[in-house]
């Protein structure tokens, strides 16, 4: 049977600001707003799919860039465009602008959840079906307060979540060793605690400094080192028992080739905007997985859009099997654009069942936000 004929007739683009609601410290510098580019298609059937760019300048991207390459470089691709032909256009995308991830994995999302709606599914069907139907649930303790988040952590220990992840190396050794400290005496015993220098260590110190935060147990140590360092990190994977894990070393598949052939890592942190949309985060998953290593479901600053399209990528992507950060939209950020909160039952994020992406963005907010 052939997909009915359906045709994108309008590409609006959203750029949108909103506050969060505390300050993010990181290696890499502190954020306190979320900048992103919302993406609408419309279509000749009455189809709407909804896609999301969450850059952040020192990481990925800028906003400005994401909004001009789906306002002025993509439209022309889009418009009048067959959205079942995802890989094409993905390609063609790749072809007529280099870099701006966030923008193509804003295109292929909406591209996604066009098609679902199309064919009554969820976009994790798509994939090749959900081969999980909950995914634990991370939370990022990066308040430079850390009184602030501790009355945080025993709010969402209530709610059921059990997975910590402290950002690291922003502050003096001794005062992330302090925090540590603090936090494994208030966290209960089921909990993890997981540490991500956001590439905040010197590699000459960094080895020396990390057996200090071994002692806390951390499930994984998360890019200590900067992206380019990636003699260092090997160096630091050999050394420790803690399994140290790339996310800024690993953009595309090739760089989880490299990765994963050297054994620079023991583990990838996979994020949709870093790659490019959902179907290159597979291509990393299936290398990484080759490579015996595991990977985890990282995030940017994204509204419940993005944060839904990783659910459904990490549902079913086998070895995407340590969790995910999807805590922006219920946690982080001061409002969500989706109509209905982000779905977290119990410290999971609930995978959604409903065509497409399975959102229903609220169009006032979004018109509220929009910059």
């Amino acid at each position: 049977m052939s997909h009915p004929q359906i045709r994108i007739s309008a590409v609006s683009v959203f750029p949108v600001r909103i506050a969060a609601r505390a300050v993010h410290s990181h290696g890499i510098g502190d954020i306190n707003t979320s900048t992103n580019v919302i993406l609408r298609l419309d279509t000749d059937a009455g189809i709407t799919g909804w896609g999301e760019a969450a850059p952040w300048a020192v990481f990925t991207g800028s906003p400005e860039a994401s909004f001009a390459a789906l306002d002025i470089h993509l439209r022309p691709l889009l418009l009048g465009a067959d959205p079942f032909r995802i890989q094409a256009l993905l390609t063609a995308a790749d072809r007529t602008i280099v870099h701006c991830t966030e923008a193509k994995a804003a295109m292929e999302m909406a591209l996604f959840d066009i098609v679902g709606k199309a064919l009554g599914t969820p976009v994790c069907n798509l994939l090749g079906g959900r081969v999980r139907d909950e995914i634990p649930l991370s939370f990022s303790i990066a308040n430079p307060d850390l009184a602030q988040d501790i009355d945080l952590v025993s709010q969402l220990c209530a709610e059921g979540i059990r997975l910590f992840k402290v950002k690291t190396g922003f502050a003096e050794h001794a005062e992330d060793l302090r925090r540590l400290a603090r936090l494994r005496e208030i966290l209960p015993a089921d909990a993890e605690i997981r540490v991500d220098y956001n590439q905040g260590m010197q590699p000459w110190e960094a080895i020396r400094r990390l057996r200090d935060i071994e002692q806390f147990r951390p499930t994984f140590i998360e890019q200590p080192v900067p992206a380019d360092q990636r003699a260092a990190l090997a160096a630091i994977t050999a050394a420790l028992d803690t399994p140290v894990m790339a996310d800024e070393s690993v953009f595309t598949p090739a760089d989880a080739l490299l990765v994963a052939g050297q054994h620079m890592a023991d583990l990838i942190s996979i994020k949709i905007q870093k790659c490019g949309g959902m179907l290159r985060a597979r291509e990393i998953s299936a290398i990484a997985a080759a490579g015996g290593l595991a990977c985890y479901g990282g995030d940017m600053f994204e509204t419940g859009i993005a944060c839904t399209a990783g659910a459904h990528l990490i549902a079913a992507t086998p070895n995407i099997s340590l969790g995910c950060e999807f805590y922006q939209p219920n946690y982080y950020l001061t409002e969500d654009l989706l109509a209905q909160p982000f779905p977290v039952r119990n410290g999971r994020v609930q995978v959604p069942t409903a065509p497409g992406l399975g959102i229903e963005v609220d169009e006032d907010r979004l018109r509220r936000y929009a910059i």
